[in-house]
């Protein structure tokens, strides 16, 4: 099995970082795209460094490397999330304008039939936001905006962020435990 990750300059890199974690613990070929934002968000955010992120994938494509293995059709993998998308990488899917690497990945993606998840994350949600959700939610693409579960009564952070990464897996067909199921 072979994933394609992407992670945006929008606040919530530590989904990223932890479906990275994840598949590297379950020997899973992952391929990663960190946008020149989230470079920053990372840094901002959270204990890692760019590079320590990068080296959780099996490999790491710059940004702007149009011409990387993920921004064609014949490269195969089993499908793809954005973690976090931000509006922007969001706008540039729903519109086919593969302005960098990480929607340039999602468009083939899309193209080829593979399974896309994109985890938004913005508040509150505008219309245009919510058209551009709704265009890719027709043809298919998962929109999963990290949103907490309370069932399982997270004692910290790390549980709220682990129970999004495991459902984003379930959504891209990765049986995981990362997240407490529902059940009485």
């Amino acid at each position: 099995m072979r994933i394609v990750v992407g992670i945006t300059g929008a606040s919530g890199a530590v989904y990223g970082i932890t479906i990275l974690e994840y598949l590297k613990l379950r020997q899973i070929e992952t391929h990663l795209i960190i946008s020149r934002w989230a470079e920053q968000t990372i840094t901002l955010e959270t204990g890692y460094r760019p590079e320590q992120v990068a080296a959780l994938a099996y490999r790491c494509y710059a940004a702007d490397d149009m011409a990387a293995a993920v921004s064609s059709g014949s490269f195969v993998h089993s499908g793809m999330v954005i973690a976090p998308c931000s509006m922007k990488t969001l706008a540039s899917i729903a519109c086919g304008f593969s302005d960098s690497l990480i929607a340039r990945a999602a468009d083939v993606t899309i193209k080829e039939g593979k399974k896309l998840v994109l985890m938004p994350r913005e508040t509150p949600l505008s219309a245009i936001h919510l058209e551009n959700m709704l265009k890719l939610a027709r043809i298919g693409v998962a929109i999963m905006p990290p949103v907490p579960a309370f069932y399982n009564r997270p004692a910290a952070v790390d549980d709220i962020v682990k129970q999004s990464a495991g459902r984003a897996l379930d959504l891209l067909g990765i049986e995981n435990d990362l997240l407490r199921r529902w059940g009485r």
